[in-house]
């Protein structure tokens, strides 16, 4: 049959060079479709490194000498006394699973503090994210460690006066940073004193649509409480029902200490989506661009082979008359559609690999060419398009098989 078809298909060249030709450009603006949203896609659905499921945070206020129930002359060593109050009367909360203090270190956030880890020649790139935070903070937001330490554990490690950080720290120098476990370093650029690292940390992600290999952090412990920090809990499952409204209800009788009080309180849910909208906006506009446009493809591809197809009604039907099934005839048909596309697609292949060798495409991990991502995507676009001929063929192919072979010649 293989034999049948590269002859029939030799001496309708000019058509089928036609065709062809359309297959391999459409090959190839799929392919790079299909990149796009698998880039995309797969940088989105990476570990966070964190979880936010259930957690809030909760801005202080402090009342001003306006106030009636302000208390003058309250020194910093008061105020970290009155934070450190409130903080135990969070943690007394049925509901409360754990409180944490933390200078910009909360996911989602947009104002930053970056850091400098040193182990003997090896730095920490200059972008490296400071966070400052009590030790349950890892609790809060479930941070997990390389070699499987469990948030209360990297807690002890913060409360002995240890730090952590990501384990991507050193990647310019291909070095993961559970290696140094144990190990001394220089932090905030002070070369008179060293800390300990604790862990190493599964990478904890800036955002949803930034990769983890890209983004770098440590943790060092938060000693001295002072109203502008970010007071963040988390709720056990199941008992966060009318948290925020219920908190905001006992604020004024259980959680005014001293001159502090609860000025607002946001869910992590609520953040994410708003630091984000930027990003998701862009995204969403990018898919629906690239939604259009596979859409003009498959309509294009389709109305090709069925024009094609419906062209043929007189050679199914001599087909039928010499006793070939149905079955036959749709095969026949559908291989020449799917060896077309055998054909072009090596072709495509070289094309798509010089797209990305001269990085036209999407960038991930860094590059733009890998060589599974490469054949994986072009997998797919092969398969998408496939099923575009399949249906070409199909549905015309389908409709006349069912008129009368003499019918058929009759309208020739």
């Amino acid at each position: 049959m293989t034999k049948k078809l590269l002859t029939q298909i030799k001496n309708e060249w000019l058509s089928n060079l036609w065709l062809a030709l359309e297959l391999l450009v459409v090959s190839v603006v799929m392919w790079y479709v299909v990149d796009y949203l698998y880039t995309r896609a797969a940088t989105y659905l990476e570990p966070r490194g964190f979880n936010i499921e259930h957690c809030y945070l909760i801005e202080l206020g402090e009342l001003t000498p306006k106030s009636p129930d302000y208390t003058p002359n309250k020194t910093r060593d008061d105020t970290h006394a009155d934070i450190t109050e409130l903080l135990e009367r969070l943690r007394r909360r049925p509901e409360v699973e754990a409180v944490s203090l933390s200078q910009n270190s909360y996911p989602y956030n947009g104002s930053n503090s970056s850091g400098e880890v040193r182990y003997d020649t090896l730095q920490s790139p200059g972008w490296t994210i400071r966070r400052m935070v009590t030790p349950d903070f890892v609790r809060v937001f479930r941070y997990q460690g390389t070699r499987g330490e469990a948030p209360e554990q990297l807690a002890e490690m913060l409360e002995r006066g240890e730090f952590l950080a990501s384990d991507n720290l050193y990647r310019k120098y291909d070095r993961k940073l559970t290696e140094f476990v144990g190990k001394r370093f220089q932090l905030f650029g002070d070369t008179t004193k060293t800390y300990q690292l604790g862990a190493a940390l599964q990478n904890v992600r800036y955002h949803d649509y930034d990769q983890a290999r890209s983004s770098y952090c440590f943790l060092a412990k938060q000693s001295f409480y002072y109203v502008d920090l970010e007071l963040c809990v988390r709720v056990r499952e199941g008992q966060d029902n009318n948290f925020i409204t219920k908190l905001k209800e006992d604020s004024e009788s259980q959680f005014r200490v001293g001159n502090l009080f609860i000025s607002e309180i946001r869910s992590f849910h609520e953040i994410r989506r708003n630091f984000q909208q930027a990003w998701t906006n862009d995204i969403r506009n990018y898919v629906m661009g690239m939604g259009f446009l596979l859409l003009n493809i498959f309509l294009g591809l389709l109305g090709t082979f069925w024009f094609r197809t419906q062209q043929r009604r007189s050679e199914i039907a001599l087909h039928k008359a010499h006793g070939a099934t149905d079955r036959a005839i749709f095969s026949r048909l559908l291989s020449e559609g799917l060896l077309l596309l055998a054909v072009v697609t090596p072709i495509a292949l070289v094309i798509d690999w010089n797209l990305a060798h001269m990085e036209l495409n999407s960038w991930r991990n860094g590059t733009t060419l890998e060589w599974d991502r490469l054949l994986l995507c072009a997998g797919i676009s092969f398969v998408l398009m496939a099923l575009m001929i399949a249906i070409g063929i199909g549905i015309p192919a389908r409709k006349a098989m069912k008129v009368q072979p003499a019918e058929a010649l009759h309208d020739e």
